[in-house]
This record gives structure tokens, C-alpha cells and sequence, in this order.
């Protein structure tokens, strides 16, 4: 699995822009044929920084997915609504097939 974490710092003016195209962004990635997840997230210690976790299957997948045109449209629209260069995380667990329970955490009662 390719699992991949990117922080957006967003233009607050820009906001109601930028969730039109994370929505739309999000739809379109989750249909994809080898993306396992795309979620976006905001920070809650920075309101305007919205992240991205995404898992896709492998690497040829996270490939397939820069060549989508959905891929396209955004980086070519992000660059207008964020306030600074996006920050990325990428690992490939070759091991890890997505989400699995955390032992920590169950509900009670």
C-alpha cells in the first residue's frame, strides 16, 4: 500500500473554493480503481490547514492516479487557493493492505 499525507494551508478567503474542489477532488480519487482511500480532514489547531490521507493499493496505482484528469484539474486550481506549499508524507508499506482496529481505543458500554 502507498500511503500518503499532505497538509493544504488554505486562503481563508478562499475557502468556499477550495471545499468545492476537495469534494469533488475526494469523489473523484475514491473511483478510482486502485485507491483504497482519500479522506480530507481539517486541523483543529489551524482551522485554515486541511489534510489529505490517502491510501492507494500500490505503486502503480498511486502512478495511474497522477495521470487522471482529476489529478490535473487540481493541481492546476490548488496553487490559487492555498497560502503556502502543501507538505507531504509518503510511504510505501508493501506489507499493509489499509485500515486495521486500534487495540487502544473501543467503545464502551
Amino acid at each position: 500500500m502507498i500511503l500518503i499525507v499532505v497538509k493544504f494551508p488554505v486562503r481563508p478567503e478562499r475557502a468556499d473554493e477550495w471545499t468545492v474542489l476537495a469534494r469533488d477532488y475526494a469523489r473523484a480519487v475514491n473511483a478510482e480503481e486502485g485507491c483504497l482511500f482519500f479522506e480530507w480532514s481539517r486541523s483543529v489547531e489551524e482551522p485554515d490547514t486541511w489534510v489529505c490521507v490517502e491510501g492507494f493499493r500500490d505503486a502503480e496505482a498511486g502512478g495511474a492516479h497522477t495521470s487522471t484528469d482529476s489529478f490535473t484539474r487540481f493541481v492546476e486550481q490548488a496553487p490559487d487557493l492555498v497560502s503556502a506549499q502543501p507538505q507531504i508524507v509518503y510511504v510505501d508499506a508493501p506489507d499493509v493492505s489499509g485500515w486495521g482496529p486500534m487495540g487502544e481505543v473501543r467503545p464502551r458500554g
